[in-house]
């Protein structure tokens, strides 16, 4: 009921609310102040948390319960205006109207500016402060469940003070329910706005309440504390909305000062926490409050009520028998179970069976084709990269850095007598689907539970028999080719043993290269490596280059010392064939022989030598002179001739 007040104010004093508004207003005041004061104190805790931690459960509880808390402090600032207007109506102050002369603006800038002044100030008369304050609030309060919104927020064991916060938030619980009973209590006549503010009471004690369930159950192991503490959120967070939608439309609604104004911060989805829900009596109650329309006196409506729940027993029965209706796509099958026991595999197309949980068909892949890497599989999806653009970081090949699917193996060492082991990163992937009989499909549905995760199990455990005879050398050399095939037909044989109903189709060595760690050692030891075998090679040339000179050598030497010793052995038989020859021809001719032999040693002597033969027959006293003298200048050559005469 609305008062006018000027045709009312002989009536005020008779009226409880007006009699009650000083204390109503104060009371209201003092918990709006308190409630600002606790949600403040919620989102600094919050933020210093966030700052060390920003995956922690904490920061979203403390925004949830500080929205809780603006809601209610919305609601009890709008309930403030409508008890202050009552108590300034039931004690006016004493009107002073002072005039005041303002000086006439001399330029147009101060005539501009005024004017604005003047259309801001009566814009916000107009508008009035409960809205903006309402809005304002309620803005506010969806801010901060908006603000913490994170439903992929891990599962965290928070120990002793997780058992006192949740304390702490049962016992404000146990506060706001006492308040709640308080205003549920008080009579219309008296405080018409506390049924209306009872409601939104209810938003944080349910808020605290769920807070401290989340808080006593969490651990590292459970999910669902963390995912219940960031949904709690929804509550504050629909009211507020509400609130902003009900400021908006507060806009269009005429307000007079003269008129008892109502209260705009009233919810009705705060109205539906109570038990049993009755949301269509809710409903019915606010159009005949607000537009005069009483629901009960139409007819339609009451045979609806009347055929509601007939309807809706035919509606569920009919949804129940059609719930044995499915439809199979065409890229996919179905295994039909029967009570619980897998009776055949579905094709393509409808097929009706025994309704759920009667019959229900299982969806299995038909002919799908997947890849799965050994190693971790990367969380994040792949960015696209334009076409003349940088190529992305997942498209680097190179083994010097660290790559998300790389998987580390320890492998045999080549160090002769001696055993060792090495490590080396590899990306090897399997491409592979489930079968495409029936016995596969069966198979791949109830023997395995996941499918990706039997794969890279045996392929891992492959991995580590078949590395354990291969090194490193020769897999990243010639055995690379035949490494891919070896690991496929071995994780096959050891999936068909299982019975898995998996068909490997392709293993595909994508990399596999030593650690990124050591990959500038490695690089060295290649280096060091070459530079030995190249050492090597240099020194067997030298040594093959000083042997071969040094055989030739000999072998000359070896040729000229059976050449000297042919031509000695010649020279001596010739010799000895001489003196044969020589002694034969002494004994048959006797002093003849050697007579001719002195002539012919003789002339060989005398071949080059000047001779003058003079003949003893010529006469004189005086025997044959041979003159072998020479003469040379400055000698008288007519000397001599005398001489020799």
């Amino acid at each position: 009921m609305r008062v006018d007040l000027d045709a009312e104010e002989e009536r005020l004093e008779s009226l409880p609310r007006f009699q009650s508004a000083s204390a109503q207003a104060r009371q209201l005041y003092q918990l709006g102040v308190l409630l600002a004061v606790l949600a403040i104190a919620a989102w600094a805790l919050a933020f210093f948390i966030s700052l060390f931690s920003s995956e922690s459960l904490w920061p979203v509880l403390l925004g949830n319960n500080a929205a809780a808390l603006l809601v209610l402090a919305a609601g009890s600032q709008s309930a403030y205006w409508v008890a202050d207007w009552r108590r300034n109506a039931f004690n006016p102050l004493p009107s002073a109207v002072t005039e005041i002369t303002h000086p006439e603006p001399s330029s147009g800038f101060d005539r501009l500016s005024q004017r604005i002044n003047t259309g801001a100030l009566r814009l916000l008369a107009t508008i009035g402060a409960p809205v903006l304050w309402l809005a304002g609030v309620g803005g506010a309060a969806w801010w901060s469940v908006q603000h913490t919104w994170n439903l992929a927020l891990p599962g965290v064991a928070l120990g002793a003070w997780g058992s006192i916060a949740a304390g702490i938030a049962v016992l404000l619980a146990f506060a706001l329910l006492v308040f709640e009973r308080y205003l549920a209590q008080q009579q219309l006549a008296q405080w018409p706005e506390a049924r209306l503010l009872a409601p939104l009471v209810r938003v944080p004690i349910l808020c605290l309440l769920l807070s401290a369930v989340c808080l006593l159950f969490s651990s590292d192991d459970a999910q669902w504390p963390a995912r219940l503490a960031v949904l709690t959120g929804l509550l504050p967070a629909a009211v507020a909305i509400e609130l902003i939608l009900r400021a908006l439309a507060a806009l269009f609604s005429p307000r007079r000062d003269k008129l008892e104004p109502r209260m705009i911060g009233q919810s009705f989805v705060a109205g539906m926490l109570r038990w049993p829900p009755q949301p269509l009596l809710a409903l019915q109650h606010e159009l005949h409050n607000r537009f005069g329309i009483d629901l009960r006196q139409i007819w339609a409506f009451t045979y609806m009520r009347k055929a509601f729940f007939p309807v809706l027993a035919v509606v569920v029965a009919v949804g129940w028998a059609l719930s044995g209706v499915n439809e199979i796509p065409l890229q996919g099958r179905g295994i039909y179970e029967r009570f619980g026991k897998p009776v055949e595999v579905l094709g393509p197309g409808l097929h009706a069976g025994l309704p759920w949980p009667l019959g229900r068909v299982l969806a299995v892949e038909n002919g799908v084709v997947h890849e799965l890497a050994t190693g971790t599989e990367s969380s994040t999806d792949p960015l696209l990269t334009p076409a003349d653009g940088l190529p992305p970081i997942t498209a680097n090949r190179l083994w010097d850095a660290t790559h998300v699917n790389d998987k580390s193996q320890v492998i045999a060492s080549d160090s002769g007598d001696r055993q060792g082991f090495q490590i080396v990163n590899m990306d090897i992937r399997f491409v592979y689907r489930i079968g495409l009989s029936d016995h596969a499909a069966i198979a791949a549905t109830y023997h395995s539970a996941d499918v990706p995760t039997l794969i890279r199990s045996t392929a891992s455990r492959i991995l580590v028999h078949d590395f354990a005879s291969r090194t490193l050398d020769g897999v990243l050399g010639e055995q690379r080719s035949a490494l891919a095939d070896d690991i496929g037909r071995a994780v096959q044989a050891d999936l068909d043993t299982l019975d898995s109903g998996v068909e490997i189709l392709a293993t595909v060595v994508e990399a596999i290269h030593p650690p990124a760690g050591a990959a500038n050692a490695y690089h060295g030891v290649q280096a060091a490596q070459i530079s030995a075998q190249a050492l090597i090679a240099r020194e067997r040339g030298a040594a093959s280059e000083q042997s071969n000179v040094a055989q030739l050598q000999a072998s000359i030497l070896l040729d000229q010392s059976h050449a000297l010793a042919r031509e000695v052995n010649a020279t001596a038989q010739t010799a000895d064939l001489r003196f044969g020859a020589e002694q034969k021809a002494y004994d048959r001719a006797g002093h003849a022989f050697l007579l001719e032999q002195y002539l012919s040693q003789l002339s060989l002597g005398l071949n080059n030598a000047k001779l003058l033969i003079l003949d003893h027959r010529l006469g004189g006293s005086s025997a044959p002179t041979l003159d072998l003298r020479s003469f040379t200048l400055p000698a008288d050559p007519v000397a001599p001739r005398k001489a020799a005469q």
